[in-house]
């Protein structure tokens, strides 16, 4: 029988979603619906979709999965107004928000209903957003998080949806709303705050070193890159996680009186161990696995400052059909030599790309 999915939100996310699901079950069809009918119609024609919804009502009472693409504070509004309609009794609905405790709270609404409603979290982005950027693979070997309701069983919904999304190619994991939420926390939302907080320190200081912008386009730009994130998204989760966020924040600004003292105290030894710690614990995370916040996978490139040059490695890449992301000149060179950075996609791309330039020039090529 011919399964019915519903996908609401066709941005980024819920578009690779549905691409990854239609290449895995060609015979499904696909629904899709997003408060912006332009948006929709987009899908549609990129064959994202097989066809439109013009209500969540009219998607949503035949669908065999919903799926739930939207911001949180949305999909949160969107979970009321489904558990209001006639749905199968077998639909499984799903969401693939970067919050759990709040959405799950609210799955008390299909629960007590006998709906089958799944947390998820497919911990995969991209530097592009909208459904002209979905992709099919966009979730290869990341993490798919699924927080089934607590004290509950439904080992067999959990394998139907897996089943469903067996296109995406991720490595599912299966946890409880609070474990998501800290682990998260922890590992996406918290930086994302530090990044914000540390790009808004060196504004205040613009004025009075007005080279300050130019310096930053180094090192200082790259690890605030995070930084440069959808606030409407990050305000949403922030608030939705705050709980976890205030711990952080109370157990970060302890740490940080910790170093102060440090440097008070002139304690080479501690201060000494503190960087080393970091640098071991950091040396010995995973290069190849996609984590909680998406990987930019960047090579430098040490070119000469002449015309031409940028279109010279461009078009090397191009003959090899090799995709980039971005590219960019960083500016804190005063020698004869710059530093190109290409970003690309997938480490594939970048080591492919590598392999390019060696061969076909004699620049010198790193990564950091």
């Amino acid at each position: 029988m011919q399964q019915k999915i519903f996908v609401i939100g066709l941005g980024l996310i819920g578009g690779s979603v549905a691409l990854a699901i239609k290449n895995e079950h060609p015979n499904t069809t696909i629904i899709g619906y997003d408060r912006d009918a332009e948006i929709a119609n987009q899908a549609k024609i990129l064959k994202v979709i097989d066809d439109m919804a013009e209500s969540i009502k009219q998607g949503a009472v035949d669908a065999d999965f919903i799926i739930l693409s939207i911001p949180i504070f949305e999909t949160e509004k969107v979970m009321e107004e489904l558990a209001l309609l006639p749905l199968k009794q077998s639909v499984i609905i799903t969401d693939t928000g970067s919050t759990k405790k709040s959405i799950m709270k609210k799955a008390a609404l299909f629960i007590e209903k006998g709906i089958t409603f799944i947390g998820g979290h497919p911990m995969a982005g991209s530097h592009k957003s909208g459904v002209v950027a979905a992709k099919r693979l966009l979730f290869e070997n990341a993490f798919y998080m699924l927080t089934p309701p607590e004290h509950t069983n439904m080992t067999e919904q959990v394998n139907q949806l897996k089943h469903l999304l067996a296109g995406t190619k991720s490595k599912f994991i299966e946890l409880t709303a609070d474990e998501h939420d800290e682990m998260t926390g922890i590992l996406s939302h918290f930086p994302h705050i530090i990044a914000a907080s540390l790009v808004g320190h060196a504004k205040k200081y613009q004025e009075i070193y007005p080279l300050l912008q130019r310096l930053a386009a180094g090192g200082f730009r790259d690890i605030t890159r995070i930084a440069s994130s959808n606030p409407h998204m990050w305000t949403d989760i922030s608030l939705r996680n705050k709980d976890v966020l205030l711990q952080l924040m109370c157990e970060w600004k302890q740490e940080m009186q910790k170093i102060e003292q440090m440097l008070i105290d002139d304690e080479y030894n501690k201060i000494y161990q503190f960087f080393a710690n970091a640098k071991s614990y950091r040396d010995g995370l995973p290069i190849h696995t996609k984590g909680v916040i998406h990987s930019f996978y960047d090579l430098y490139v040490d070119v000469p400052d002449y015309p031409g040059v940028i279109s010279e490695i461009t078009g090397y890449l191009a003959e090899e059909r090799i995709s980039i992301t971005n590219i960019r000149i960083l500016e804190t060179r005063e020698d004869i030599y710059g530093v190109l950075r290409i970003s690309f996609q997938t480490i594939q791309d970048r080591e492919q790309a590598m392999v390019c330039l060696k061969n076909r020039t004699n620049y010198e090529l790193f990564i950091q």
